[in-house]
């Protein structure tokens, strides 16, 4: 019990510690920021997030360069090809399965279209039963392709929303300056706790 309680006490010193160097470093940045602003020229640019967003979402891609993250536009539009492909793939196989199932329900000799199916040649036309089951496939293949069709529509409108968050996120942290300062030390000590000779580490983080 008490050796927990020196660890205690050794952890608590750590946090004050910490707290003490953050603040001190605090009032330096706040102090610095406030020189930045008072030497600030009234004509620099301020780089937008507003506009960042606008345009990416009029123009796919145009945020990013707005942002100078030029190697995220080919991204961008590489994956809008590849949503593209996916939807007009489902959309094609939607069709086929809906006009042979229309074909092959619709009792009219004329209207074949389901001997292109490369299933049929596997299907006796002979027997009523099997037309039937048939059917059902050529059903349940267009509903999949119709359901794979719109979820390929959904994604394809998720990452043209995340199109625009990634302009806006790059934007607001355009002029975030990740200086050399930031540092974090450790070192080893020892603490006196209850007349008791302890072993601890002392953390110093620096920003």
């Amino acid at each position: 019990m008490l050796k927990y309680f020196c660890f205690f006490i050794v952890f608590a010193g750590l946090l004050s510690s910490y707290d003490a160097t953050a603040q001190e470093h605090m009032m330096k940045a706040d102090s610095a920021t406030v020189q930045q602003k008072a030497v600030k020229k009234p004509d620099e640019k301020v780089h937008s997030p507003r506009k960042a967003t606008l345009y990416s979402a009029v123009f796919p891609g145009l945020g990013q360069i707005y942002n100078k993250k030029y190697w995220k536009v080919p991204l961008i539009y590489g994956g809008f090809f590849g949503f593209a492909s996916i939807i007009k793939w489902n959309n094609d196989h939607y069709l086929t399965y809906q006009q042979a199932y229309s074909d092959i329900t619709d009792k009219d000799p004329n209207t074949n279209s389901f001997l292109d199916i490369e299933y049929s040649k596997y299907v006796d036309f002979n027997k009523p039963q099997i037309v039937a089951q048939y059917a059902d496939k050529l059903k349940s293949a267009r509903d999949q392709a119709q359901r794979n069709r719109d979820m390929s529509i959904i994604y394809t409108t998720a990452f043209y929303a995340l199109n625009i968050i990634d302009a806006s996120v790059d934007a607001h942290f355009f002029n975030f300056d990740i200086g050399d300062d930031l540092s974090f030390v450790w070192s080893p000590e020892t603490l006196m706790c209850l007349d008791q000779r302890t072993v601890g580490v002392r953390c110093r983080v620096t920003f």
